[in-house]
């Protein structure tokens, strides 16, 4: 599956979501997540997705990118691969694999109702195997890509693929653009920040399904 008719698709995806819940967001957060969605998808691209990159014109999918910004990404997935999580991950997995649930079933707060959904992986080894994403952040520690991870609210991508896979494991890597750092955070279904990120889901989810598939 091309990338565009990934994106061309009628199910519901997280980046849907985030795009509602951007709506009732402040200006400086708007500003932020756009920041990090722009580069993050570059990064990932890079890692996973060669093909939508243009490195002659420093393009992904048509959208310019300055001469800084893919050399910073160039030094980032050089730090990925060294990694040997990140290598191993990497070599086994489907990489940007597609998932899709038709009447995925969702209930917030006592109130039941089903969505068509989707979700893109950047690291999908399989159901039983620990899956991943790959994050810019600016985070220079350990503590700070936690910290990034609450901010932008990433315990609700992972929740949310989780579910729609039915997966036990995952992780989110971060990958620094300030001094190339790797960090790992795992996720477990069950653990605090799952169920965290199950909770913003729905309530996102809900927000999205009243808004507009209500009607």
């Amino acid at each position: 599956m091309n990338p565009d008719s990934y994106y061309l698709r009628s199910e519901v995806s997280n980046s849907d979501l985030s795009a509602c819940d951007l709506l009732f967001s402040t200006k400086e957060y708007q500003r932020d997540a756009t920041e990090a969605y722009r580069f993050g998808s570059l990064l990932d691209a890079c890692i996973t997705e060669t093909n939508r990159v243009n490195y002659f014109k420093r393009t992904l999918d048509g959208e310019q990118y300055s001469k800084e910004e893919f050399a910073l990404v160039a030094r980032m997935k050089k730090s990925f691969f060294r990694d040997p999580l990140c290598r191993m991950m990497a070599e086994r997995a489907d990489m940007q694999k597609v998932s899709v649930r038709p009447e995925f079933k969702i209930e917030y707060r006592g109130i039941e109702f089903e969505m068509d959904v989707r979700a893109k992986w950047d690291l999908f080894i399989g159901k039983n195997e620990i899956n991943g994403d790959i994050k810019s952040t600016t985070a220079k520690t350990q503590d700070q890509f936690v910290a990034a991870i609450n901010y932008f609210k990433y315990w609700k991508q992972r929740a949310f693929y989780m579910d729609i896979e039915g997966t036990d494991k995952d992780i989110l890597i971060g990958i620094s653009k300030v001094n190339y750092k790797v960090f790992k955070v795992p996720i477990q279904r069950g653990d605090k920040n799952f169920l965290l990120g199950q909770e913003q889901y729905r309530q996102q989810a809900f927000r999205y399904w009243s808004l507009f598939l209500n009607f």
